[in-house]
């Protein structure tokens, strides 16, 4: 993949309103992106997860625009890492989820770009959920070491093409994927296990290739399709 220059990419610190709080994010877009995807985190993480900053980076490689956002506030995060409760609080963080597409659908930097999701762990559930209120807008699913199970009751209405990876030794999550696989309804729907890896893809060569799945599952259907 090339190496993009600083010319060749916007990128900037964002706060995005949520009501009467701020969420704050980085959003990184490649000269004549026409995709964008959003990066919902996953359990006690935040937009300076290492993972998810090597794929957005692999991404814009490709041409799509990033954003990588913080689904909770200072304040909440501070909580959460003494209680753990918000963070399974599916239906707020999906909820946030809506609320900053809303934010992008309006944004002048980025209300013509096609969007995409991709979550890890519980921001999988939520980018799910927030796919069936996006229905229109929201064109591809990306789940890495996801827990879309717990989108239980959006399954069967989510219309966006969803890709789930799933790490070979991550064996209770294969299984809670396959379960959430048959209960989608869309048609283009897969399941993609990478041989080797556990749930946090640490082993060499597996986050590689999450990125390369991801990348060539957003191109389908963020560059390739109106």
């Amino acid at each position: 993949m090339k190496e993009l220059s600083k010319t060749e990419q916007k990128s900037m610190e964002v706060r995005i309103p949520i009501g009467p709080i701020y969420l704050n994010g980085n959003l990184d877009i490649p000269e004549g992106a026409k995709g964008l995807v959003v990066f919902a985190h996953g359990s006690g993480s935040s937009r300076f997860s290492s993972r998810n900053r090597y794929v957005a980076q692999e991404l814009q490689k490709e041409g799509l625009g990033t954003l990588l956002f913080d689904l909770l506030t200072t304040e909440e995060e501070r909580v959460d890492m003494v209680t753990a409760h918000i963070r399974f609080d599916i239906d707020l963080l999906a909820n946030r989820l809506v609320e900053v597409t809303n934010w992008l659908l309006n944004n002048p930097d980025t209300r013509e770009l096609i969007i995409g999701y991709f979550g890890a762990s519980t921001g999988a559930a939520a980018a799910l959920i927030a796919a069936k209120e996006h229905a229109n807008a929201v064109k591809a699913v990306v789940s890495r070491g996801g827990r879309p199970d717990l989108a239980e009751k959006a399954l069967s209405d989510v219309k966006a093409p969803t890709l789930l990876i799933v790490g070979g030794q991550d064996f209770q999550v294969i299984e809670m994927n396959q379960w959430a696989l048959d209960r989608l309804k869309v048609e283009q729907k897969e399941l993609k296990i990478v041989p080797g890896a556990t749930h946090l893809f640490e082993e060499p060569g597996t986050l590689e290739e999450v990125a390369n799945l991801a990348g060539e599952w957003f191109k389908s259907y963020l560059l390739e399709k109106k």
